[in-house]
């Protein structure tokens, strides 16, 4: 599709010529690129006919689009599909954050989940990751997502940013990817270029300045906000940047981008931005900014916590014994009812959960351990597919990749393993469960995640290899 005219005159007159002319080429004319990142915490990272993103060393460039739905291995969370340019917050957490110790970090617009399974690696080991959506629909990809990339360390909410800014300096770090323009996205989304208008451009930008503002109030002082957009115009990017450092007293933050990365600076502007323009860098268009908040405080964030630690509980359900021991022993989590399902929390973090699940609409944290029916324990799809699960308790059998892709369709499927609750594995990685109860297997794999579609590719996708 031809891009707007306005929107033309808009890049003319915020770069020099020949960038200008540049950009506006590659939207119209060049093909988007296709890039994974790997779960380092399931799988290595070697890969076929690919090449590295600079910025990101677990993200990949593939030289062309696999068939991702019928790969086993997409839906087992070994890896995530993403935009290269998206990957560029892996660096911003290296540079930002010390890793001596777990912090807590907020994605304030957080879904599919790109940026959050990004974060999640990115982080010192035990941080709490709160990704929270305020669309409903998309809060549930989110979620889905969420457990797919299998860290218990997570809790997903799905709440308006207005609700944060209650939770007065309670977050170390917070990512807000926030909705805008999409003028970044306008050559493989076609609704990216038929809704631009100038409009739209002040209309984003109003409301980035509200949730910014809710953001702040959320994090703590000396804490680190990391902004981001996929446009490329002043008043949603660098415009936001100036408003927190002129009127908030933010620090704007160096991330020390090597000169190669061909990454463009800020546009007229005396802040730290970093904007990735499709003719310069292999991706999509984005920005990226981090500030730091001053180094005072008001105290409210304990306060906060006080509160829930005085709090009410409801009673609870009593815990089997034998759940304990479906947690690996390297984890430590306290397990915890809710009506008759079972799921684990990071017992350093019961405190900070609670609270936010006292204060938020939360639909998911830490890992769904099990169902309870009658006398029978159910384990859920989610611990098969996170880290903390105690593989040994478990039989697993090894799948073939028509029989992973029958299962994924939610088939009945026949195995020759031990009867009752078995793991389906396809490569070495776990899939889900079924029951196995001899001539046949209950498929126990979510409905809402089956793949849809009949077609069986003749060569099974390989992105990944052992």
């Amino acid at each position: 599709m031809a891009l707007p005219e306005l929107f033309i005159k808009q890049i003319n007159e915020l770069l020099p010529e020949n960038e200008a002319k540049d950009l506006i080429s590659a939207l119209g004319e060049s093909e988007p690129s296709v890039s994974v990142r790997v779960n380092a915490e399931k799988c290595n990272h070697t890969k076929l006919h690919s090449t590295s993103v600079p910025w990101c060393n677990l993200g990949f460039h593939l030289e062309e689009r696999p068939q991702f739905t019928f790969d086993p291995m997409l839906h087992s969370g070994c890896y995530y599909v993403q935009d290269a340019s998206s990957m560029f917050l892996a660096h911003a957490i290296d540079k930002l954050v010390d890793k001596s110790a777990p912090v807590k970090y907020l994605d304030l617009c957080a879904a599919p989940g790109g940026k959050t399974t990004t974060a999640i690696g990115a982080l010192p080991k035990g941080s709490l990751v709160v990704a929270n959506e305020i669309m409903s629909g998309r809060a549930q990809i989110l979620r889905e997502n969420i457990i797919k990339w299998g860290s218990p360390y997570c809790v997903v909410t799905n709440n308006d940013s207005a609700a944060y800014s209650r939770l007065t300096e309670f977050f170390d770090i917070i990512a807000a990817d926030v909705p805008c323009s999409g003028e970044g996205m306008m050559r493989k989304d076609e609704e990216a270029v038929t809704q631009w208008t100038p409009v739209l451009v002040k209309e984003c930008a109003e409301r980035q300045r509200e949730i910014v503002d809710n953001a702040w109030q959320a994090l703590r002082p000396g804490g680190i906000l990391i902004y981001s957009t996929c446009t490329f115009n002043r008043p949603e990017n660098e415009d936001i940047i100036e408003y927190l450092v002129n009127e908030l007293e933010a620090e704007s933050l160096d991330l020390q981008v090597p000169e190669e990365w061909n990454i463009y600076p800020s546009i007229n502007s005396a802040t730290h931005g970093y904007h990735f323009f499709p003719h310069r860098t292999r991706g999509e268009g984005l920005f990226l900014a981090a500030v730091r908040k001053p180094a005072t405080s008001t105290g409210n964030a304990h306060k906060l916590l006080n509160k829930k630690k005085n709090s009410k509980k409801g009673k609870a359900l009593p815990i089997p014994a034998e759940l304990k021991k479906w947690i690996s022993a390297d984890c430590s989590f306290q397990i915890v009812s809710n009506g008759d399902s079972f799921n684990a929390i990071p017992a350093e973090f019961t405190d900070e959960i609670g609270f936010l699940q006292e204060s938020l609409k939360v639909i998911y944290c830490g890992c769904d351990i099990a169902n309870s029916k009658g006398k029978d324990l159910i384990p859920a799809h989610a611990l098969a597919i996170s880290t903390c699960i105690n593989k040994d308790l478990f039989p697993c059998y090894e799948a073939d990749y028509a029989t992973a892709i029958a299962y994924l369709r939610g088939e009945t499927i026949t195995i020759d393993a031990p009867r009752g609750y078995v793991m389906i594995a396809y490569n070495g990685h776990t899939l889900g469960f079924v029951k196995n109860l001899g001539n046949r297997a209950n498929n126990l794999y979510p409905k809402e995640w089956r793949i849809k579609s009949t077609h069986i590719p003749s060569t099974p996708p390989q992105v990944i290899i052992k």
